[in-house]
């Protein structure tokens, strides 16, 4: 009976551990925070290298102009006039929600940064390659009070009109 138990219990202890996930979430993200946070550090100092080794090779960039939609390769030549300026984007994140998919290899987030541009909203798909983890996608918005939606929306109104029409052709 004795060995029953012990049975019993050994077998609940290998079913258990059996669902415990393997990767620690609170450390992924902890690790996640730190990359983001190096990597806006990388822009300030205008890193051009170390910048872009935050991305994945098949990274994309979107920025806040409509026409801004990059693969790295792209990003990396539209960005280099800036870097080699000593002076790239000086963001610093002031609030960030970090999510990670159940096997802990995936992971997405946004953010509110601040920057030249005022507040602005990060957003982006995060990758785990081996035990670093990289940007695969990266979304840039600015941020706009409702209040100021109409008076925005009449500035912008003639390029995006001339943009939505040659998008749609």
């Amino acid at each position: 009976m004795k060995a029953i138990c012990t049975l019993c219990l050994l077998c609940t202890i290998v079913a258990v551990s059996s669902f415990t996930p393997t990767n620690d979430t609170a450390k992924d993200k902890q690790l996640i925070a730190a990359m983001l946070d190096s990597f806006n550090v990388a822009a300030g100092k205008a890193n051009y290298q170390a910048y872009f080794n935050f991305y994945t090779s098949d990274a994309i960039f979107i920025g806040t102009d409509a026409t801004e939609r990059w693969d790295k390769q792209q990003f990396m030549v539209w960005a280099k006039p800036y870097f080699n300026r000593g002076k790239a984007w000086n963001f610093k994140a002031l609030e960030r929600h970090i999510y990670l998919n159940a096997k802990g290899d995936f992971g997405w987030f946004d953010e509110l940064l601040q920057t030249q541009m005022k507040i602005c909203r990060g957003s982006g798909v995060v990758i785990k390659q081996g035990n670093t983890w990289k940007v695969q996608q990266y979304v840039l918005s600015m941020t706009i009070p409702n209040s100021k939606v109409d008076s925005i929306v009449r500035i912008k109104a003639p390029i995006e009109d001339a943009l939505m029409l040659q998008l749609a052709k």
